[in-house]
């Protein structure tokens, strides 16, 4: 089927608007596919070095840990040599799903630059040309935030809860067996929540926009903010205060900045219906 040209955004009916969103839609999904078939096909990366990575005693995250307690004089199971426990599949497609749902996540995590750019070129055309100048940088920034919380939950958040879970025992008598779809779970959790809490500043802009949230909400709310953190860090993260910390620091840092953001979003709203003021 041939694409129908492109409409003036004024004179497209609310059928016309479904037609250019099932395009972008179309566009996203086969960016998606395309990728899960890359990773699909680099299995062993994906799943040895990826995915099993925070498995290993060797990895960046406990090295660095294990540096630090031993300066301390502090024992610390990030200094040990293997992880008490196994990874198992205890299904007949057990290890295929996995293969199949790992590769349809990556190519969600790496093509998120891409769908944020046909999710723009749809909302693009309904603002104004000085509303489109001020959000060019908002893929980059978008994405750049986005893969940081990736990379925060893969090296920090992931290692953390797969230490202390992998490693907990109510008793010797229970072996830590555990299940691959599990496994998997807990990374892809970990990197998914991480990159979508990193997107505060950017949700917090466009809220501002729209005017349902001002730098003074946001002050007066900083309490209940703090204690929304603290939960969803203790939900993402092994139940122990130093993790819980870990994860909410960072956040409670992108929660600063998204204030910066709504101050400098009410100052231009301003300028510019100052602006319109005088013209009139």
């Amino acid at each position: 089927m041939a694409k129908t040209a492109k409409k003036n955004p004024d004179e497209m009916s609310f059928l016309d608007h479904l037609e250019e969103l099932r395009w972008h839609l179309i566009r996203s999904t086969l960016a998606i596919v395309i990728i899960a078939c890359m990773a699909f096909v680099f299995k062993g990366f994906i799943f040895d070095t990826i995915l099993f990575g925070p498995k290993n005693m060797d990895f960046p995250t406990y090295k660095f840990f294990c540096r630090i307690a031993t300066y301390f004089g502090i024992d610390s199971e990030f200094c040990g040599d293997t992880m008490p426990f196994t990874i198992q599949s205890r299904l007949m497609a057990g290890q295929f799903s996995a293969h199949i749902w790992t590769s349809i996540w990556a190519g969600i995590i790496l093509g998120f630059p891409y769908i944020l750019y046909e999710l723009w070129k749809f909302i693009s055309p309904g603002l104004y040309e000085n509303e489109r100048k001020y959000s060019r940088g908002f893929i980059l920034t978008a994405s750049s935030l986005f893969f940081l919380g990736v990379l925060f939950g893969y090296y920090v958040v992931a290692p953390l809860s797969i230490n202390f879970l992998g490693t907990y025992q109510v008793s010797k008598e229970v072996l830590n067996e555990i299940d691959l779809a599990s496994y998997v779970g807990a990374v892809r959790s970990s990197v998914i929540a991480c990159g979508i809490m990193f997107e505060l500043p950017i949700i917090i802009y466009f809220l501002t926009k729209v005017g349902l949230v001002t730098p003074e909400i946001l002050k007066k709310y900083r309490k209940i903010a703090l204690v929304i953190v603290l939960i969803l860090s203790a939900i993402i993260t092994p139940p122990d205060v130093t993790s819980q910390i870990v994860v909410a620091v960072p956040v409670l840092i992108l929660y600063q900045i998204s204030i910066r953001i709504s101050k400098v979003v009410v100052k231009r709203e301003a300028k510019k219906e100052k602006e319109r003021k005088n013209a009139k």
